[in-house]
This record gives C-alpha cells, sequence and structure tokens, in this order.
C-alpha cells in the first residue's frame, strides 16, 4: 500500500512538470477545437503566422549581431605554434630571441607564444556600440509592425468568413420560404386556383437560391482557405468560428473625434528609427580619420635542437607589452565620398518621412470618411430588416387568402432577402472600417501573451 502511494506520488509529479513544460504549455495553446472568437484566432496568428515569427528571429539575429560588433570592445587572445626543420644552414642570431653560433648544427626549430590585445578606441567598435540601442528599437518596432498588419489581415478575413456563413443561412432560410411558396403555388394549380405561371415563377427563383447557395458554400472554403493561411493554421485542419451579433454590433462603434497623432503610426516611428541610426552612420565616416588605439602584449617561447628528441629540453622565452596607434593619413578619398553618401541618404530618409506623414494623413482622413460612411448606412440598413419581414409576412397572408398575386410574394421575399443580405453586409463593413481608422489612428491593440 505504501508503495502505491509513492507511485501515485510519482505520477502526479510527473504529470505536473509536463503540463508546465513551455514546450506542451505551447502546443494546447496552439490548438483550435471548437467554434473560435475572433480574439482566439487573433492570439492564434500572433503565435503562429510565419511572418510573426520570422520578425522574432529577425530580432535574435540583430541581437547576435550587436553581440558580434561589441565583441570587439573585449580582449583579444591569439595562440601561435611554429616547427621548423632546416635542412640547410641553421637560425640565425635573433630570429629565435636567442643568440645561437653558427656552426653549431641547429636544424629543429619552435616556437609557442601567446599574444593579446585591448581595444582601447576603435571607430568600428564605437559604432557599434553606438547603434545597439537603435538596432533593438528598430527590429521591436518592426515585430509591432509585422503584429498590427496580422491582427488587421486577420480581423478583415474572419468577417468575411462571418459573412459569407451570414449570407449562407440568408439563403436556407430563403430556399425555405421558397419551398414554401412552391408548394403552396402547386396545391392551387392542382386545385385549379391558379394557373401554371405561379409554379413555374417559384420553381425559377428556388433554383436560382439553389445556385447562390452553392456559389456562398464555395466561397466560405475559399475564404476559409484564406483565413487558414494568415493565421498560421494547417490546411488539412478544420477551422469552425462563433459568432455573437450583439457584441459586434455594440463594437462597431469608435470615437470619431480622436485627433490624428503621426507618433502613434508604427510606420512614422519606423523611419525616425532608421534616421537615428543613419546619422550615427554620418558620425562614424566623419571620425573616420580618428586613429585606432590597443594595447598589446606578446609572450613567445623559443625552442631549438639538433636532435629532435631533446627540442623541448630547453625554453627561450621573450614577451613585451606596448601600444599600438593605427592612423589613416589617406584612402584615396574613400572616406569623403562614403560622408557624402551617407549625409544624401538621410536627407531621402527626411522626405521619406514627409511623405509617409501625407500619406498618414491621407490614409486617416479616407478610413474616417468610409467609417462614417458605412456607420451611416448600418443604421439605416438595420432598420430595413424587420420592415421587410413585416412586410413579407403580411404579403404571404394575403397571397393564401386570394387578396395578392404570386408576384407581390417573390417581391416581398425578394426584398426580405434583400434587406437581411444588406443588413450583414452593412455590419461587416463598419467593423472592417472600424479596424481601418484604428489602423490609420495607430490606435490598433495588439494583445500578446
Amino acid at each position: 500500500m505504501k508503495r502505491n502511494k509513492y507511485f501515485i506520488l510519482l505520477i502526479i509529479v510527473n504529470l505536473t512538470l509536463i503540463l508546465h513544460n513551455p514546450i506542451f504549455a505551447q502546443a494546447r495553446l496552439d490548438t483550435l477545437n471548437g467554434p473560435v472568437s475572433l480574439k482566439q484566432c487573433v492570439e492564434f496568428a500572433l503565435r503562429n503566422q510565419p511572418v510573426i515569427r520570422q520578425a522574432a528571429i529577425d530580432e535574435q539575429i540583430n541581437e547576435k549581431d550587436i553581440r558580434i560588433g561589441l565583441s570587439g570592445w573585449l580582449p583579444q587572445v591569439t595562440g601561435t605554434g611554429l616547427y621548423n626543420y632546416y635542412f640547410k644552414g641553421s637560425p640565425q642570431a635573433g630570429a629565435s630571441g636567442a643568440n645561437i653560433p653558427p656552426g653549431t648544427g641547429v636544424r629543429n626549430l619552435s616556437t609557442l607564444g601567446l599574444q593579446a590585445s585591448q581595444v582601447l578606441y576603435n571607430n568600428d567598435v564605437f559604432l557599434a556600440a553606438k547603434t545597439a540601442k537603435y538596432s533593438r528599437l528598430y527590429y521591436k518596432q518592426n515585430t509591432t509592425s509585422s503584429q498590427i498588419n496580422v491582427v488587421s489581415d486577420v480581423s478583415k478575413a474572419f468577417f468575411d468568413v462571418l459573412l459569407s456563413q451570414k449570407q449562407l443561412n440568408i439563403t436556407n432560410e430563403d430556399i425555405a420560404r421558397l419551398q414554401r411558396s412552391l408548394k403552396d403555388a402547386f396545391n392551387k394549380y392542382q386545385a385549379g386556383v391558379s394557373d401554371k405561371t405561379d409554379y413555374k415563377q417559384a420553381t425559377i427563383a428556388l433554383n436560382n437560391s439553389l445556385a447562390t447557395r452553392k456559389q456562398t458554400e464555395e466561397s466560405i472554403k475559399s475564404k476559409t482557405a484564406y483565413l487558414k493561411q494568415i493565421m498560421g493554421v494547417d490546411g488539412s485542419k478544420e477551422l469552425s468560428l462563433s459568432y455573437d451579433s450583439s457584441r459586434y454590433e455594440q463594437e462597431a462603434s469608435i470615437d470619431t473625434n480622436q485627433r490624428l497623432d503621426v507618433n502613434n503610426r508604427i510606420e512614422y516611428r519606423l523611419l525616425q528609427t532608421s534616421k537615428s541610426l543613419q546619422n550615427i552612420n554620418v558620425n562614424y565616416y566623419k571620425y573616420g580619420f580618428l586613429p585606432s588605439l590597443s594595447l598589446v602584449g606578446n609572450y613567445n617561447a623559443a625552442y631549438f635542437s639538433h636532435n629532435f628528441s631533446d627540442l623541448y629540453d630547453k625554453a627561450f622565452p621573450t614577451g613585451y607589452a606596448g601600444l599600438t596607434l593605427n592612423l589613416p593619413i589617406f584612402q584615396g578619398t574613400k572616406r569623403l565620398q562614403n560622408l557624402s553618401k551617407a549625409r544624401l541618404q538621410v536627407e531621402r530618409t527626411d522626405l521619406d518621412i514627409l511623405n509617409t506623414q501625407n500619406s498618414i494623413n491621407t490614409e486617416y482622413v479616407q478610413a474616417l470618411a468610409g467609417y462614417k460612411s458605412n456607420y451611416a448606412s448600418y443604421q439605416l440598413i438595420r432598420q430595413n430588416v424587420d420592415l421587410a419581414k413585416d412586410v413579407y409576412k403580411i404579403v404571404s397572408l394575403q397571397y393564401r387568402e386570394g387578396v395578392k398575386t404570386y408576384l407581390d410574394v417573390i417581391i416581398a421575399q425578394s426584398d426580405l432577402r434583400t434587406a437581411e443580405l444588406n443588413y450583414y453586409n452593412a455590419l461587416f463593413q463598419l467593423l472592417s472600417s472600424k479596424i481601418d481608422l484604428q489602423k490609420a489612428l495607430g490606435t490598433l491593440i495588439v494583445e500578446n501573451d
């Protein structure tokens, strides 16, 4: 019994460690079971979309580049080794660090050395130190830019699939009504109350709706495949979306009195960071005439002997320490040309910043106009659904009582279907235009785990 208790305890501990393992936890987070909401789709995309993962890898690569550049500030130590066999002549005096009398028959020479250097000032490593901060910021902003684009694209694709699904539901409801109408028309024809016209018109309308349903079903497959692609979902896996009309209606509104601030836009901030890096590059070439200064040290041990067997019996060590100065005097105007080029790149970036400011302002005006237009349409169109339903019910009842013609039923039914389709189209257009406006304002939220 005691052994069983220990066994159960061991299983519990192992399961706890497995469940808290990052790989296992990530696997659980990256599974999509059942109908998923927009938030779940976005969170999944932010973890699995290849563009996001590439941006994260770019950050890691940049960090390695920074460390490679900064490694020049650390001491550099090199070990050397040499062995020579003189089949003619012998090592000369001083060549090996010791005086060797001529004619002694020395044939074997070997040296072992250790060299060390420490940079005190170097323009290259100084550049690496100055750019590290802005380089990290640039790649972090690049990741944020990719995340914003993914959030926008996934949200729009999500609404596009939902719109097609709602269109399919409306078409199915329309088919059900047409089938009832067809049955009524056929019964009236059998009873001799009406001619074949009503029956044939009902059949035509039903066939048109059946064709529309097939087109919508195929459209859903295509749009779902695109949504999977931008989410990073395996194409062979099923993806079911959840829909909450009341929630989306509540979230469709946004404050249109917000003022545009270009500093909120990630594209603008990326250009500003790029300009900071280019200004540092200008300083790099500007101060390229400064010398490089390093502290150096060297220790060598020389070994020589006529016989190889006793070559390493006695060492003749030498060592020194000093400073190394490297002063660029003339480089064929290379430094001046690079300096001029770097300044032109800064000037070009200034123009990019100006052009981006204008583009952002235009994008904001267009997004705001689109949102206001879609919001007004949505407010008006959603009233039409209830009106069209009432009209259809009344006309359908009057047709059964012989007051209205079947043409009136077809018109009322077409108006209802159009009103429902227009409502959902207006709602999802409004939600998509809200995303465009948030993106234009730079307020589109990216929620990371």
